[in-house]
């Protein structure tokens, strides 16, 4: 597989500002000097302790302990892996991505070929739609929408040829192979005969899905007719590219918007997401052809700190608002429901009575409880026992996926007023579900932070936050002597490049494991406060101390065992000659020990000779 050359690798990272990427996640304020603080977007705060330091070029968090460069942010924030995060850096920055060929025979179906694939294929069926003679009635349709010219260009909406072997032919033509076709689900094969193969899109209206990097990953296509076939739309099968309950329909669109104005308004529909967008609502969403799962939550709780739901007014619109309501709010997110008027969607509404009315049910929306209440209300008599237990026992369901303990007090008080329940009645049943069903903020707990030795870890943050003392600790410390291989990455790079003035450490990792990237980023964001009035140079003597104290007391162990080993072997004394060389050197060790704690001038020569010539 074609990999990312290390010299393009480093052109990205040179022009890939780490502060202006986090920026587009986190809303950062400075901090002094070089330092930005924010929200962590990887834990749920309410005070930042998520840091961004410019100049070198790298994020930590003081809550959750995540850490790293500009490459693993975007990796962790988007759930993507190096190539992908790399190749995001690069068309941000306008680079042009230079590629080392890997091992033979690896194209096959990889991911880089099918979003290729379907880019590809997405212009074929636009270039159809807009000038190919079978596409007539597509136009009339969309004509009749109102869908037409800058929309079908933004949106690329396009129509899938009606002849059965067109896009077999395209595929051909474009030297994409039948089986790359059938893995980005544009083909099906015949159940007992592979030969036999059918177009799944064929003449039906196209509509890209995308990324929200904007990468083409499938298709819906729509039927020009109801009557033309039983399935309205058609979507793309799960595929190595396409999973339905990860992708929101807009959401590369509405992304920035979104993060700007912190709210994502989730429609139900294609169409009524381009209708929103095409009057300026631009920061709505959809669902592909699914519910709302807690991956499309997690997904906008990157981007959002709070959802509207945009739900049609039937029962099964207020169902499903319902149901995407609780999957929100154990994700942290802020929910409330916008009305439609009876009979309407986005869609319609806009048509028929123009964008403000749309922007008035938005702007007039209510909470997800509120909301509720009403629909439970209407459909339940809570005038008798029975009808007010069924509804209660709905918005506990509800109110208890709310992660945050005010807001399930805030919750309760609002339904205990409309209900006329005591609160202390609806705390008392809440419990009673918060022991018997998962909580929501029962989510998994941060992974357990690696331990590394304190000695080493505090010598490379001397070492990194006072560069000039490196000659001289490079003196007194070798490789062996460090024990955590981490630690070890890190020093050695800051003896070799520390004082250099355009050393970026996170750069000199970039072929690190993640963990020696994120200790690189913990120790950057912090000050080296171990410091304190003795001075980085007392500092550096003290941990080197340490640091050689250790060896030696591993020294002296070992011996110890070697020397018991040998009187119970041989039964040997102080005039055994193997006995007495052990007894010698432990000692000679013991008073090395003795000696070191008085000071780094007694010690100095003591290391010297340990570290021998």
């Amino acid at each position: 597989m074609p990999i990312i050359s290390e010299q393009t690798i480093e052109q990205i990272r040179a022009a890939s500002d780490i502060v202006d990427v986090v920026g587009q996640h986190v809303q950062l304020k400075r901090a002094g000097g070089a330092s930005f603080k924010g929200l962590c977007p990887f834990h749920k705060e309410k005070t930042p302790s998520f840091n961004v330091n410019s100049a070198r070029q790298m994020f930590y968090c003081f809550g959750c302990h995540k850490g790293g460069n500009v490459f693993t942010f975007l990796m962790a924030v988007e759930n993507v892996d190096f190539p992908t995060a790399a190749r995001m850096l690069a068309e941000r920055a306008g680079i042009r991505l230079e590629l080392d060929e890997g091992a033979p025979g690896e194209k096959g179906e990889s991911k880089d070929v099918l979003f290729k694939l379907n880019e590809q294929i997405a212009q074929f069926y636009q270039r159809v739609l807009l000038d190919h003679a079978s596409a007539e009635a597509a136009r009339k349709y969309l004509e009749d929408r109102k869908l037409t010219g800058e929309i079908v260009e933004q949106f690329g909406i396009g129509f899938a040829p009606p002849q059965k072997d067109a896009i077999v032919m395209w595929a051909k033509k474009n030297k994409f192979t039948i089986a790359q076709m059938v893995a980005a689900g544009l083909l099906t094969q015949g159940e007992h005969d592979p030969e036999d193969l059918y177009d799944r899109f064929r003449g039906r209206l196209m509509f890209p899905i995308r990324d929200e990097q904007g990468r083409v990953v499938g298709f819906s296509g729509r039927v020009l007719h109801k009557d033309q076939h039983p399935a309205k739309y058609v979507n793309s099968p799960e595929t190595m590219l396409f999973k339905k309950s990860r992708i929101l329909y807009a959401l590369d669109k509405a992304r920035k918007p979104i993060l700007d104005s912190r709210t994502a308004i989730i429609c139900e529909g294609q169409i009524d997401v381009i209708r929103c967008h095409s009057v300026g609502i631009n920061t709505a969403v959809a669902g592909q052809g699914t519910a709302i799962t807690d991956d499309h939550a997690r997904l906008l709780k990157r981007y959002a700190d709070a959802v509207i739901l945009v739900m049609d007014a039937d029962s099964a619109g207020q169902n499903s608002a319902i149901r995407s309501s609780e999957i929100f709010l154990a994700a942290g997110l802020g929910v409330r429901v916008a009305a439609l008027p009876q009979g309407e969607d986005p869609d319609s509404l806009i048509l028929k009575r123009g964008a403000d009315a749309m922007r008035d049910a938005i702007e007039n929306n209510k909470t997800a409880l509120d909301f509720q209440i009403d629909i439970l209300t209407s459909r339940d008599d809570t005038r008798n026992e029975t009808g007010l237990m069924r509804v209660s026992r709905a918005l506990l369901e509800t109110i208890s996926k709310a992660p945050s303990a005010v807001q399930r007090d805030q919750m309760i008080q609002q339904a205990a007023s409309r209900l006329r329940i005591s609160p202390a009645a609806f705390h008392q049943d809440l419990r009673r579900v918060r022991t018997v069903a998962p909580r929501a903020d029962d989510s998994e707990p941060p992974p357990e932070k690696i331990e590394h030795p304190r000695e080493e870890i505090e010598l490379a943050r001397v070492l990194l936050h006072h560069p000039d003392i490196a000659n001289f600790a490079a003196e007194y410390i070798r490789d062996d002597l460090l024990e955590d291989a981490d630690c070890r990455a890190i020093i050695r790079e800051l003896f070799a490049h520390g004082h250099d003035s355009d050393f970026h450490l996170a750069a000199a990792l970039g072929n690190a494991g993640p963990e020696c990237q994120r200790l690189a980023a913990e120790l950057s964001a912090s000050d080296s406060m171990v410091v304190g009035e003795v001075g980085p140079d007392r500092a550096a003597q003290d941990f080197i101390l340490a640091i050689h104290r250790r060896a030696l007391l591993h020294r002296r162990r070992e011996l110890e065992q070697q020397r018991a080993a040998a009187t119970v072997r041989q039964g040997a004394g102080p005039e055994d000659a193997d006995y007495a060389r052990i007894d010698m050197e432990l000692k000679q060790l013991i008073l090395d020990l003795k000696q070191m704690q008085q000071g780094w001038e007694k010690a100095a020569p003591i290391l010297a000779l340990h570290l021998g010539p």
